[in-house]
């Protein structure tokens, strides 16, 4: 029986409108089209995520603010979240549903010009990232879909955490470091771009 397409509960959880029209002609193998436009939709709010990363890896690289292993840092989760989108997507078919391809936004870091507010930047990204997962997770539940609130529970959700804590004490020795957020650069900042190995590793 398909959902009633009334109204919904206001989320933060990114949908893909684009479903609406066609979910009802195609055949899924028991998801729900809420699920769906949520699946679809939190897919590509990963790669434009994996976008941001990358281009903030590439502001780490210039001449004037070189830390190559705080690149190599923002290059590697930048990998990891274009992975977690893919596998979204895999997730997606392999249930039936379909992805409905969108513009990436541009990045947002033209003001980034410091380690500080690139590290804040992308705390808060992820912060908001382990939200919707949360809020999906619980979406799925309510449309009685416990499969798909599993798997984003074990295969999005926790790998989140360690992630979350690991930067958030980074950040914190920033700060301690003398960190700043205009760009001056000094030996915090060459400290933190030592601790690469142990980054790498979580």
């Amino acid at each position: 029986m398909s959902e009633p397409g009334g109204k919904r509960l206001k989320s933060s959880v990114p949908v893909c409108r684009a479903h609406r029209g066609s979910a009802a002609s195609r055949a899924r193998h028991n998801l729900p089209p809420a699920v769906e436009e949520a699946l679809c939709g939190v897919s590509s709010l990963l790669m434009e995520l994996s976008y941001r990363l990358h281009a903030l890896a590439k502001i780490f690289e210039q001449d004037d603010l070189a830390l190559p292993r705080v690149a190599a840092y923002f290059y590697l989760e930048s990998t990891r979240e274009q992975e977690q989108a893919e596998a979204m997507l895999h997730y997606l078919s392999e249930r039936g549903g379909q992805y409905c391809s969108k513009d990436i936004q541009r990045p947002g870091t033209e003001q980034v010009c410091a380690l500080l507010p690139a590290l804040e930047l992308l705390l808060g990204q992820w912060k908001e990232e382990m939200a919707i997962m949360v809020e999906l997770s619980q979406l799925a539940r309510e449309h009685g879909d416990p499969h798909s609130a599993s798997v984003l529970k074990s295969h999005f959700l926790q790998p989140l955490a360690p992630k979350i804590k690991l930067l958030g004490d980074l950040l914190t020795n920033a700060r301690r470091l003398g960190c700043t957020s205009d760009g001056a650069g000094g030996y915090g900042e060459y400290l933190i771009d030592q601790l690469y190995e142990e980054l790498a590793s979580a």
